[in-house]
């Protein structure tokens, strides 16, 4: 039996820092979605776990087998059940950009999790695979869950939202590789951009009242420390804003960010050419409600 996942990619709808923990890690309170913009990822039994890359595999030249995400995820979850047992052929085609703020790695080990503990018939709980996902990445747990969801604590508690009514996006990833950056990120932080969640909170009522996102309703602390962290991704996006897009949010700790488009309307009109000649890549995505992003198709 083989099993076909997809692996979303995601944005933050919301991304508010409140302080630094006596752990050194910082509290966070914010609400993510997953998109139809997904990695995909084929299992099928095998004699020990290996894993395969194709697609975008020049995203991933600077990580080491041992650092895969996925294969990662499956030796947790091997060790998990006593680190004997079946093994698996891991086919992982990347599409979403690594390392751009989107989560493609993290959402890349929660199907492995999800597929595996199917596919090995080991019965594990969502909350099981959640407590083995949180030690591979504070994003792994919400990937488990999918669609819309609010997250605190580092961003392993997770508290699914009603999905949010369907918005598309335009997604814009620089030409910028930033080894750390997501540590570097949080270190360009200082009390001055805590703040005490209310955003967040305010977009939670919303949703669950039914509304839909906007993007007087769309915040990340990071744009106030972008300039200074990634003057290129800061670039780009002032680029961006000259050719008419609209109001640019940051993808997670970036440098990929993007755009809501009109509801109701087409592909928006702007000139491709010139941020294409710069180097940045575009894609067009939608918001993937949590049944969406969590099914398998099997294949005998």
């Amino acid at each position: 039996m083989r099993l076909h996942l997809f692996a979303p990619a995601k944005v933050n709808w919301t991304l508010e820092v409140l302080g630094r923990r006596p752990d050194g890690y910082h509290e966070v309170m914010t609400v993510l979605q997953t998109l139809d913009l997904c990695d995909r990822v084929v299992l099928s039994p095998a004699r020990d776990v290996q894993v395969r890359v194709t697609g975008r595999v020049a995203d991933l030249s600077e990580v080491s087998a041992e650092e895969n995400l996925a294969l990662r995820a499956a030796m947790a979850l091997r060790q998990e059940v006593g680190g004997k047992g079946p093994g698996a052929l891991i086919e992982l085609e990347k599409v979403v950009p690594a390392a751009a703020g989107l989560g493609g790695g993290s959402s890349d080990a929660a199907a492995v999790l999800r597929g595996l503990n199917a596919l090995w018939g080991l019965g594990l709980s969502l909350e099981e695979l959640s407590v083995i996902g949180s030690r591979l990445g504070a994003d792994v747990p919400f990937f488990l869950h999918g669609g819309t969801a609010q997250a605190s604590g580092r961003g392993e508690d997770v508290t699914p939202l009603p999905d949010v009514p369907s918005r598309r996006l335009l997604i814009v990833v620089p030409p910028v590789s930033l080894p750390g950056k997501t540590a570097g990120m949080y270190r360009r932080l200082t009390p001055e951009h805590y703040t005490g969640g209310e955003r967040t909170r305010r977009l939670v009522d919303k949703l669950t009242a039914g509304g839909s996102v906007s993007d007087d309703d769309i915040f990340n602390v990071f744009e106030r420390v972008l300039a200074g962290a990634v003057p290129a991704a800061a670039a780009a996006i002032e680029r961006c804003r000259e050719a008419g897009l609209g109001r640019p949010h940051l993808a997670g700790s970036g440098p990929a960010f993007f755009f809501l488009l009109p509801e109701g309307e087409g592909t928006p009109s702007f000139q491709e050419g010139p941020l294409l000649e710069a180097g940045l890549e575009l894609f067009y995505a939608g918001t993937l409600d949590s049944k969406a992003s969590t099914t398998w198709r099997e294949e005998v």
